[in-house]
């Protein structure tokens, strides 16, 4: 029998990994409540959430990082390209855009425009709201800088509007200040201020705006933090920018005056070389243009002083030779008075870096290249100094390039001067041997010659400057943007954050986790006994039976009538003590113990109504109680306190009959109390008396039911486990520690307790773990007596 017992267990081990995941199932799907509950709840908060938080819009733009070599010059620019003013220029560098837009500089300047250190807010129902282009009323600082750079932090006030043309200033707190007219200028920590109407502004009734103004410099952090400037690929020229804001329309504002305070800052420094061009050019003109009016006045008086009127013809021929040597005479000067005043330029620079003028055409084209070059680099660096620090790599590498093409440039030009003055020379000495031909001719024409000569050099320099001042002028005109704007910024007033979708997906799932958790946590720490399963893994002890939770509020949960599961249980016990008691035709009673661990696992309740189960099949039933320390018997079924064992074990006067009584309420059953509590029960239930109250029930019952002290705690129990036919080793379910199973296996195995079996109290009836109890089943609605549950209690049981 044993073998099969331990084959029968071997083979569940088998399945177990199937049962265990049913079971684990069977465990949270009994708490569907709980997660049906968890779910509303957090669904319920999710929707609240939603509800009243700031949700934030994303509006995005597109703009082209024009590049001048991969461009090429565009239709309206062809007609400069002779001129070499426009194309070929250098990439713009996207990296270097990227950070530039990004740039304190920049989007200070944005943030000024806009007046976005101002915020304005209306009260809700909830919370407040920013109202941002809707405001009715708009501070205007008494100051050239309305963002107010020297607000050392930020400040916040109320205007409650009472009136047409007045309104009344508060504090943060809502504590009254000063009432003022629109349009009057206030006098505050803040500075000079007025309130001014917007279009927006319809007094209805009194009202509140809040206004914040916060300190700049945060404004800025927090703009240059949320901007999103990313190129469309590695290889391209095309940038997108992206920003988050609780107004869309405050997003799209801020992109689009981003992108057209870039193109004019990108303007501003492209401009930067032609002005300097333009000075340098008005400079020259201004001078040469003085020698010029001086050498025009000399040939006027040397006509009328001399009357001359005009040149022989050897004169003229001697004037066009003497006029070849003046072209190339011009030319050399031009270089040269152009190269000095550029090297004096470049000297100047002592510390500070500078763009140079450009295509002033020089004969050296190296050198031109090399302005142009170095005008670039020191616009960038201008540009990158403005976000980046001096220790910047790039800032550094930058400076080296520049100082290395400085010094360079120096040197060029220096060669460049010392070579036309070479050139100067000797073209100067050609011109002296034409002189001499030129002596030849009478005093007055050669005089006039050398006059005239002079006069072609100047006006030569002066024309070429003023070509060169209406080049510049055009290059100034027909700058260009950096960035050609392919979307201006948009949203599509779809709320990217909080996502509603996301939020009530996490909801759910926290909502069917926590109880989940719960629930797990809850079983990992649980160590009680909860059903037959428990008790068969955990022992070897035979299970008898268990009994559900009686939901009705009578001590005695069986009789004729009764259909409840308590009580179907109990006839399935009394059913099942045909197969465990021995003897059991004789006509000696049998006798029947209870006991348990501890107490509280409900001996009494097992014992009285296994006694009723009994006396319902026509037998003779005695129910004595026999635990002498914690007497439960008569207080269990609501009778005052009488004599019992102890009185008959100490009184010999006393018979059973003086001792016995019954029930109304169980017919064919009496009962023996404990009687008195004594100071020496274990000495007491040693006595002879004990072994004769039992030997004459014995005769005149057919079943004895004895409650019995708990095992666990006394030794009562094993001083009287002689007189038993059997033990009913009671344990309750969700009250019982598993381990203390161990107490019912070890009497077990050492046979203390004779033809014991275990008896499972108070289980669960609407969950089986595995097993399932089904009492009740085809006797209708088993609950007609039970006690109404709170409506909390059955929601959530």
């Amino acid at each position: 029998m044993q073998e099969h017992k331990e084959n029968t267990v071997f083979n569940g081990n088998e399945n177990s990994d199937t049962l265990n995941i049913r079971e684990e199932l069977e465990k949270y799907l009994f708490h569907w409540k709980w997660f049906v509950l968890g779910s509303v709840i957090s669904l319920i908060i999710a929707f609240l959430y939603l509800r009243y938080s700031t949700a934030q819009y994303s509006a995005s733009t597109s703009i082209l990082i024009k590049d001048n070599q991969k461009s090429g010059i565009s239709k309206e620019l062809e007609a400069f390209k002779d001129m070499g003013i426009v194309g070929g220029g250098s990439a713009n560098n996207t990296d270097n855009e990227i950070q530039i837009l990004k740039s304190r500089k920049i989007i200070g300047t944005v943030v000024d425009t806009l007046n976005l250190t101002t915020l304005y807010f209306q009260e809700g129902r909830v919370k407040r709201t920013e109202v941002y282009h809707k405001s009715p009323i708009r501070v205007i600082y008494d100051t050239d800088n309305e963002s107010l750079i020297e607000q050392r932090k930020d400040t916040s006030f109320t205007v409650n509007i009472i009136s047409e043309n007045k309104f009344e200033l508060k504090d943060a707190e809502d504590n009254f200040v000063s009432d003022h007219q629109f349009n009057e200028i206030i006098n505050s920590g803040i500075n000079g201020f007025k309130v001014i109407k917007t279009e927006n502004f319809n007094f209805k009734e009194e009202h509140k705006i809040y206004v914040t103004i916060l300190k700049r410099s945060k404004v800025i952090d927090a703009y240059k933090m949320d901007v999103n400037v990313s190129a469309v690929d590695k290889n391209s020229s095309v940038l997108n920018l992206s920003l988050k804001q609780p107004i869309k329309q405050k997003a799209e504002d801020f992109l689009n005056e981003l992108v057209e305070q870039y193109n004019y800052d990108a303007i501003k420094d492209k401009s930067e070389v032609s002005q300097k061009t333009k000075i340098f050019i008005d400079e020259r003109l201004y001078a040469i243009g003085k020698d010029l009016n001086d050498i025009q006045d000399r040939v006027k008086n040397y006509k009328i002083d001399n009357n001359i009127t005009g040149l022989s013809t050897e004169g003229e021929l001697a004037l066009e030779t003497a006029s070849l040597n003046n072209e190339k005479l011009i030319n050399i000067k031009t270089q040269l008075n152009i190269a000095e005043g550029v090297l004096n330029n470049i000297k100047k620079q002592s510390n500070k870096d500078e763009t140079l003028p450009q295509n002033l055409g020089f004969s050296e084209g190296s050198i031109a290249e090399s302005i142009k070059a170095y005008n670039e680099l020191v616009v960038y660096k201008n540009r990158l100094s403005v976000n980046a620090g001096d220790k910047n790599p790039q800032i550094i590498q930058y400076q080296k390039e520049i100082n290395s093409l400085k010094i360079n440039l120096r040197n060029s030009i220096s060669n460049l001067i010392t070579s036309l003055e070479t050139q100067y020379d000797q073209i100067s000495r050609e011109a002296n041997k034409i002189n001499s031909k030129v002596s030849a001719i009478p005093v007055l024409e050669r005089g006039y010659i050398n006059i005239g000569r002079e006069q072609e050099i100047i006006s030569g320099l002066y024309s070429y400057l003023l070509k060169k001042k209406e080049e510049t002028a055009i290059s100034l005109a027909v700058t260009v943007p950096n960035a050609k704007i392919i979307d201006v910024a948009y949203s599509d007033g779809i709320p990217v954050s909080p996502k509603r979708k996301i939020i009530f997906l996490g909801a759910l799932l926290l909502g069917v986790l926590i109880p989940f958790m719960i629930i797990y946590v809850k079983d990992l720490l649980d160590t009680k006994v909860h059903t037959r399963k428990d008790v068969e893994e955990l022992t070897t002890v035979p299970f008898m039976g268990d009994v559900p939770h009686s939901e009705t509020n009578e001590k005695i949960v069986i009789g004729n009538d009764a259909r409840t599961s308590t009580a179907e249980a109990f006839r399935l016990i009394r059913t099942n003590l045909d197969f465990m008691l021995p003897n059991r035709d004789s006509n000696v009673g049998q006798t029947i113990f209870i006991t348990s661990t501890t107490s509280g696992e409900g001996k009494s309740f097992i014992s009285i109504n296994l006694a009723a189960a009994l006396s319902l099949s026509n037998k003779k039933v005695l129910l004595v109680g026999l635990d002498l320390r914690a007497p439960k018997v008569t207080e269990y079924l609501g009778i005052p306190e009488r004599k019992g064992v102890t009185n008959f074990i100490t009184n010999d006067s006393l018979s059973l009959k003086d001792i016995k009584f019954s029930i109304p309420e169980i017919k064919g059953l009496d009962i023996i109390a404990s009687g008195v509590i004594p100071p020496n029960p274990a000495e007491l239930l040693l006595s002879s008396k004990v072994k004769e109250l039992f030997e004459e029930v014995k005769k005149d019952y057919d079943f004895i039911i004895v409650d019995t002290a708990p095992v666990n705690l006394v030794t009562d129990t094993l001083l009287v486990s002689k007189y038993a036919d059997m033990f009913l080793y009671v344990s309750r379910a969700n009250y019982l520690d598993k381990r203390m199973l161990n107490v019912a296996q070890t009497l077990y195995n050492e046979k203390k307790l004779p033809n014991m079996a275990i008896v499972l109290n108070d289980t669960d009836m609407t969950r089986g773990y595995g097993y399932g109890y089904g009492y009740g089943y085809g006797y209708g609605n088993s609950y007609v007596e039970t006690v109404k549950k709170p409506w909390y209690k059955r929601i959530l049981s």
